[in-house]
């Protein structure tokens, strides 16, 4: 089945192919076998003829290539279902790629990406999984993605916020962005070299330390996470290249994620339960991490993560891998029926990604042995003194912001109720509870008012009448025995309330 999904995926075209790529990143959602499947799919298309490119560059520049470029070369370096690379010179003699939109690319991704949300539509009104699952949200995260990709502009700029970012340091490099020859169809970037990172024999001959790639790569990772919150999530082995100073350079922008501050927190405090293995903070922080957490039976997930955790009891993490036990944790998630976010199910494919490489590069690589001191670091660094004093100076002003609103909102819920009142509406079986409660406290009220009455009265009226004190025993027996069987009915029928 997973394999026939994916022919069908390969045959449907260029829009379902990235779909199934999509989906290839998403662990919540699809089981591994099909994952494995999908991340086959590759997004290779037939060169488009170069009269169409030049025909492309001819409607933004005005000019054919020859009038552009110093030097256009006419066959692709590559050619994918949105785009086509050519190498080209400036005319100061800087190398350069030149990746230009099909023409047709932008027509039938929007024809494709409508069917697809017809379907999602549909899905949505007649099965009850899809509204589970979020299909309609699925396929509205894809559809953004995708038109995100077919803008070269938004490429370019995420390239330079990586350039931003990593300004000053040394260990990696971005592609310069010449926009004076950039459009949302064409896209002109510095043409890089250097070693594919895994391509270990060329590692070994330039002589670059593996073992030190490997960890430097698996922290520029983490640094883009969970410091910048803005990451590459494409980095596949062609995507990193090794210049001969052991420094990493970085291409193809499309595929980013973007994260803010609350969702960054939210992850740390899964990574710091995840490494301690405490099933309790795992169950919420998952629970915070999902965007389907209201369906989430946290005891039953609590129960499931003991057992998670029970099964590599006495084994050290390095033993078993980040993948593997990601695996396993996506499982109980999909059991669950929780859904994360589209950044967090990427963040854990770079993860994985980012762990393939770097047994490769060297294979005693442990990226949790990685990841544990930096999540302590991470931890360390949110309860410093000055971490703390920005939250509450932004919980100060979330509070005075709520202050300001308050009158408006009651304004607004005052004069709902003018104008159509309030209605309560209940389900008996949440009022049973209620009643079954209300019952009980009722039940223990009576029996005691009627216990209080009965010995205050035997004893009124043994002090009064004389000649009732020789009766004084069989009252009292009376008066126990009454009590007693009074209380034995109660307990019976409390008895038979709770089952």
């Amino acid at each position: 089945m997973p394999e026939r999904l994916r022919l069908v995926l390969e045959e449907l075209g260029p829009t379902f192919v990235k779909l199934g790529q999509l989906l290839s990143t998403r662990p919540d959602l699809l089981p591994p076998d099909y994952i494995t499947e999908l991340s086959k799919l590759q997004d290779a298309a037939p060169p488009v003829p170069i009269d169409a490119i030049t025909e492309a560059i001819q409607s933004e520049f005005g000019l054919g290539p020859a009038g552009v470029f110093a030097e256009f070369d006419e066959k692709p370096v590559a050619s994918a279902s949105i785009g086509q690379a050519h190498g080209a010179l400036l005319a100061d003699g800087t190398s350069v790629i030149v990746k230009v939109r099909r023409p047709d690319a932008v027509q039938k991704v929007h024809e494709d990406l409508e069917i697809l949300q017809n379907l999602a539509d549909r899905a949505d009104r007649y099965w009850e999984r899809a509204r589970t699952y979020n299909i309609h949200g699925l396929v509205q995260e894809f559809s953004q993605t995708l038109r995100a990709e077919l803008d070269y502009l938004q490429e370019g700029r995420n390239a330079e916020r990586f350039a931003e970012n990593f300004a000053g340091r040394t260990e990696v490099s971005i592609p310069r962005i010449f926009w004076e020859t950039t459009t949302s169809r064409i896209l002109t970037l510095e043409r890089v070299s250097g070693i594919r990172i895994t391509d270990v024999n060329a590692l070994d001959s330039a002589g670059i330390d593996r073992a030190e790639l490997a960890r430097t790569g698996a922290l520029l990772m983490l640094r883009m996470i969970f410091e910048d919150g803005f990451f590459h999530a494409d980095p596949h082995p062609g995507n990193l290249f090794v210049q001969q100073d052991g420094s990493i350079t970085l291409i193809d922008f499309g595929m980013v994620g973007d994260i803010d501050a609350e969702l960054q927190n939210r992850f740390i405090d899964f990574l710091i339960a995840f490494t301690r293995r405490q099933p309790d903070g795992l169950a919420d922080a998952l629970l915070d991490l999902s965007v389907t957490a209201g369906t989430g039976d946290r005891d039953r997930l609590r129960e499931r993560l003991v057992s998670f955790v029970g099964d590599y009891s006495g084994k050290a993490l390095s033993e078993i891998g980040f993948a593997h036990l990601a695996a396993q944790l996506f499982g109980i998630v999909r059991e669950q029926h929780l859904q994360l976010p589209r950044e967090v199910a990427l963040i854990f494919k770079v993860l994985i990604m980012i762990e393939g490489i770097g047994v490769q590069l060297d294979p005693d690589f442990d990226l949790l042995g990685v990841l544990t001191p930096y999540a302590r670091r991470l931890l360390k660094k949110r309860l410093s003194p000055a971490a703390m004093s920005e939250r509450l100076l932004r919980a100060s002003a979330d509070t005075g912001a709520l202050m300001m609103e308050m009158p408006a909102r009651l304004r607004r819920i005052l004069e709902q109720v003018d104008r159509s009142g309030i209605e309560v509406h209940l389900r008996a079986a949440e009022l049973e509870p209620l009643v079954a409660r209300t019952e009980r406290i009722g039940n223990r009220v009576v029996a005691g008012l009627i216990a209080a009455a009965l010995i205050s009265g035997v004893g009124d009226l043994v002090a009064r009448e004389k000649r009732w004190r020789s009766w004084e025993g069989a009252l009292l027996s009376g008066g126990v025995t009454v009590i007693s069987t009074l209380t034995g009915y109660l307990l019976w029928t409390s008895k038979r309330r709770r089952q």
